[in-house]
Formats: C-alpha cells, sequence, structure tokens
C-alpha cells in the first residue's frame, strides 16, 4: 500500500477513448481505484480526461466524447478550406466544436474547485513578461495545488482547450498549444511535481508513491530512407507526430528507473498497419475493440499490490 498515487494519462487525440475503455474495466475490477488518486497527470486527451475524472465524472461519461462528439470535434467547413488553402496555411480543424463541448462537460468549474489535483502540460508561445529581458515562450503546467504556483481560478475547459491546441490539427488557443510538445507523456513530470516542496510543504517522499501511466496505444511508424532531403512542408505534419510521440519512451524509462515495482505502464501496441492519427474519427469502434480484448491480469495484479 503507497501513501500517494499518480494517475498520468498520455496524450493521443481520438484515441483516448482506449484510455476511457481500459479505465472503465480496471474500475470494474477495483471499484476504489480512481478514489484513491492524489494526483492526476493528462497531456491534451489525457488532460481532458483528467480533468474529467478530477472532477468526479466516471469513465464512461467521458466516452460519450469521443464515441458520440468525434466528427464535431474534428469538423472543419468548405470555407475555412478555402481560406487555408486545404491546410497548407492554416489548421486542419476549427476548434469551436472541442470548445462548445467542452464547456458542456466542465461548464464554469476552475481548477480550484475540482476534487482531485491535476497536472496539465501546455506550452505557452508568448509569456508577455514586462521585462523584454524575459518575454519568451515557454512550457507551462497548469495545477490546482496552491501557492503563488496554482492556477485555481482557471477554467477547467479552458486548460482542456490549451492542452489538446495540436499544431497543424487546432488553431492555438489564447496563444497555448498542445502540452505534447512538452510531455506528450506527463508521468515524470508529475512525479517531479509531487515531490516539490515548493507547490506542496507537506509533499510526500519518493518511496510513498506509486504511479500507473496510461498510454493511447503504440503505432509502429517509420519514416523509409537513409537521406531525406526534405523542407518545411515536407516534414510539417511527420514532424508534429515525433515530437509529440518520440519522447514518450523517455519518460517511460525514467519513471521505470525511480519508482522501480511502484511504476506500472500500460499503452497497448497496435499491429503493424494500422496507424492510428490523432484525428482518426473512423477508428472509435477499433480502439474500443482493442481496449476491450486486451489482457489487463498483470495489470489488476500490479494494481492489487501496490496501488490498493
Amino acid at each position: 500500500m503507497r501513501g500517494f498515487r499518480i494517475l498520468s494519462l498520455d496524450g493521443g487525440g481520438i484515441a483516448g477513448v482506449l484510455t476511457l475503455v481500459l479505465l472503465e474495466r480496471i474500475v470494474t475490477e477495483f471499484p476504489s481505484f480512481l478514489s484513491k488518486v492524489n494526483l492526476y497527470a493528462g497531456t491534451s486527451t489525457g488532460g481532458i480526461i483528467a480533468l474529467g475524472l478530477a472532477k468526479g465524472m466516471h469513465p464512461r461519461e467521458l466516452r460519450s466524447l469521443y464515441e458520440s462528439k468525434g466528427d464535431v470535434i474534428f469538423r472543419d467547413s468548405v470555407i475555412d478550406n478555402v481560406f487555408d488553402l486545404g491546410s497548407m496555411i492554416g489548421a486542419n480543424y476549427d476548434s469551436t466544436g472541442l470548445e462548445a463541448e467542452l464547456i458542456k462537460i466542465f461548464g464554469t468549474t476552475t481548477l480550484g474547485e475540482l476534487a482531485t489535483p491535476v497536472y496539465i502540460p501546455t506550452f505557452d508561445l508568448d509569456n508577455q513578461s514586462a521585462d523584454p529581458e524575459k518575454r519568451s515562450w515557454e512550457a507551462k503546467f497548469f495545477t490546482n495545488i496552491g501557492g503563488i504556483y496554482g492556477d485555481a481560478d482557471v477554467p477547467c475547459y479552458k486548460v482542456g482547450m490549451y492542452t489538446s491546441a495540436a499544431p497543424t490539427y487546432f488553431p492555438t488557443y489564447e496563444g497555448y498549444i498542445d502540452g505534447g510538445v512538452v510531455a506528450n507523456n506527463p508521468s515524470v513530470a508529475a512525479l517531479a511535481h509531487a515531490i516539490d516542496t515548493r507547490k506542496n510543504h507537506d509533499a510526500p517522499k519518493l518511496d510513498d508513491i506509486a504511479l500507473c501511466s496510461f498510454g493511447a496505444g503504440r503505432s509502429l511508424r517509420y519514416i523509409e530512407g537513409d537521406a531525406m532531403d526534405w523542407g518545411y512542408a515536407q516534414w510539417a505534419r511527420p514532424l508534429v507526430n515525433i515530437l509529440i510521440n518520440g519522447v514518450m519512451g523517455v519518460a517511460d524509462y525514467q519513471c521505470k528507473q525511480f519508482l522501480r515495482e511502484r511504476y506500472w505502464r500500460l499503452n497497448p501496441t497496435f499491429p503493424a498497419g494500422v496507424d492510428i492519427q490523432l484525428d482518426s474519427v473512423e477508428d472509435v469502434g477499433y480502439l474500443v475493440e482493442v481496449a476491450q480484448s486486451i489482457d489487463l491480469s498483470e495489470t489488476l495484479l500490479w494494481i492489487d499490490r501496490s496501488w490498493q
């Protein structure tokens, strides 16, 4: 039994439904699993899920965002495409659909009104510092853990928009872009946050922490060729995927070294040839089937041993 438990949720766009189905299955086996969480960390779609769970929602409630509203979220108008030259000079999708759905879920709820602490990565394109020597872009992690570092007054729906504004997919939102460019797997960042005594004088010791990390599934991507003489246009989309997905394994390795048996990572790999993009709305049914078919026996053993 551990004194402090972190649930970390990766980004992955529409594949967040996989995370939710897995969580729903785990809660069926261990009804108290989510009630024992001391800190939710989530990036992009994982950030939206983390905010919903911290609000007290059941994973089943959040599934509708993916199963029923995916076409609303990833929708673009013909007129917008004309102005964007078919996404050459504009984002693939208008973010108003996602914003409307997040407002329905969270209303005016602020981070400070959530039942459980959260830690949500984003990237601020302009910190607007009054000092020109300090004005820059920078990583920003929204949290409701108090002190001068807290963001208690920020509406949850806005944080959800900030963390999920994936470059080329959605426009920036109030100057923020997707937290995946900083920490698409926010596990090790959340671990550092949890033990930071500047933010929490009662911060747990490393030995008191158990961390369960969920990925949104791994596609076997690669770029064939030894010398890619590409420019901006060719690198735009693959570079986004590299930035968002390329460093997830690093955080996994770091958490394994820090926590050893107190760490668990659940991130299924899709079969070769199955490439789930952030906006693969047509694959929602497939993702649900995958999540329902995964053998969770080892995960459940770990939860019973290290979480309960």
